[in-house]
Parts: C-alpha cells; structure tokens; sequence
C-alpha cells in the first residue's frame, strides 16, 4: 500500500494552527531582538592606556551584515525545501523550518543582551571614536571622550561576543544536526562520507568568525564564545523538534 503524503497543502494550514502558540512566541522573540538590537550598549570606561590597543584599522567587513541571514537562514532552509520535495513530509519541514527560526532568534537575543550589557570595545574603536585621528579623554577620570559618528561609536561597543559568528554557528550548526539525521550518521556504517557531510556547514561558520577577526571587527574570544554560543542553541532547538540522529527515530 502507497505511504500517503502529507503536504503543505493537504496538511499544511492544520499543522501551523496546531503550532500557532509557538509562531507567536517567536514573534515575540523576534520583536524582543529588535528591541535589544536598537538598545544603546553599556558605555564601558576606556583609558588611554586600553585605547593603545584598539587602534586596529576601520574597514568594513568582508562578510556585511545582509550575508548573515543568507547564511543561517536561506542555505539551510534550502536544503529543507530540498528534502520536502523528495520525501512530501509537510511535518518535517514545518518543524526544521519553525526550530531553525527559533534557533536564530534565541542566539540573537542572547547575543545582543550580552553586547548590550557587557559593552566591550572593538579593537577598531579609536578610529570610530576619533575618526580624524585626535584622542580627547576627559581631563579628571582619563575616560575616552569621542566625537565620531554616533552609530559607528554605538556599533564599536557591540565586541563580545560576536553576532556574525553566533548566528552562522546558530543556523548552520542546526543544519548539520538535520544532515545527520536524515543521512542516518550514526547508523554505524563507518562511512566517513557521511561524517563529512555533516561538518561541512561548520565550515563557513568558522570561516565567517575567522573574517572578522581578519578584519579588526572582533577579538578572538568574542568568536570563540559566539560560536559556543550559536552552536549550543541550534543544538537544543533541533532536539526540541527532532529525535537525536543516533536514535532509531532520528534516521528518518
């Protein structure tokens, strides 16, 4: 007897309705990011002593801002879609589409709390404070006194950790959790194929963070800790939607 399909059209409205509390949620999630995104950061004290060693060049980063959504988001989703068309499981792409959303948008509110609260410097920041090169630091507590374009100042208190890295990890570290699952990893076959397959979205995750540290836009640690960060929560949120690829539910 032929397996019947569950489509989005055939299925598709019933199970979004069934899951309307969690789209909602995200909204929520999403409008909170946009609000901590806006925030002004914690104004951190910068000496003249701490600002010898963020005179790194300002250049503009070789992944802009736009590429990001493209990477975590659009790349997976098309494999995603990929995947629908070859097995017309409406519920599997539902829940991959649902919980790779609610990966980016968690990690970026966490991300963006963390800029906001910690405020850590760029190593760039004496030129977006100083853009025509001259220090002024207030003549009592030495604090850095600039007078740079505000939004540039504002950008250059967002160091730790770094947003690029955490969303990359976020979508493309959920994207190897589904690789591994639907490739069935751990079915103990010992094809190493495989294996590369599912780290190879890690790839340009850590190429994205290794860029920005390339391009003065980062310290180390706020790449490291990104990548922690977006890879820990594209984790628990495929977990939240799917069975663990080494489990016998998980290799479908």
């Amino acid at each position: 007897m032929p397996e019947i399909a569950h489509t989005i059209a055939s299925h598709g409205f019933k199970l979004a309705k069934f899951h309307k509390h969690d789209w909602f949620i995200l909204a929520l999630v999403g409008g909170t990011e946009l609000v901590l995104y806006i925030m002004e950061p914690f104004h951190r004290f910068v000496s003249q002593d701490l600002m010898t060693d963020l005179k790194y060049p300002l250049k503009d980063p070789t992944v802009p801002f736009w590429a990001v959504p493209i990477i975590c988001l659009l790349l997976p989703s098309l494999v995603v879609l990929g995947y629908y068309y070859y097995r017309r499981d409406v519920y599997d792409i539902h829940h991959a589409i649902l919980g790779l959303l609610y990966s980016a948008m968690i990690t970026g509110v966490i991300t963006d709390a963390i800029k906001d609260a910690v405020g850590r410097p760029r190593p760039d920041f004496f030129w977006r404070c100083f853009p025509d090169g001259k220090p002024v630091f207030h003549p009592v507590t030495g604090n850095v006194i600039c007078h740079g374009l505000k939004n540039v100042i504002k950008e250059g208190r967002k160091s730790f950790p770094s947003g690029h890295t955490s969303w990359s990890f976020a979508g493309l570290g959920f994207l190897s959790w589904y690789l591994a699952g639907k490739i069935k990893l751990f079915d103990r076959g010992g094809h190493v194929a495989k294996l590369c397959l599912v780290i190879l979205p890690l790839l340009p995750a850590s190429l994205v963070g290794i860029s920005l540290v390339n391009d003065y836009w980062h310290h180390w640690e706020d790449i490291f800790v990104g990548a922690l960060l977006g890879f820990i929560i594209g984790s628990i949120c495929y977990l939240q939607f799917f069975p663990p690829p080494y489990d016998a539910n998980g290799m479908n």
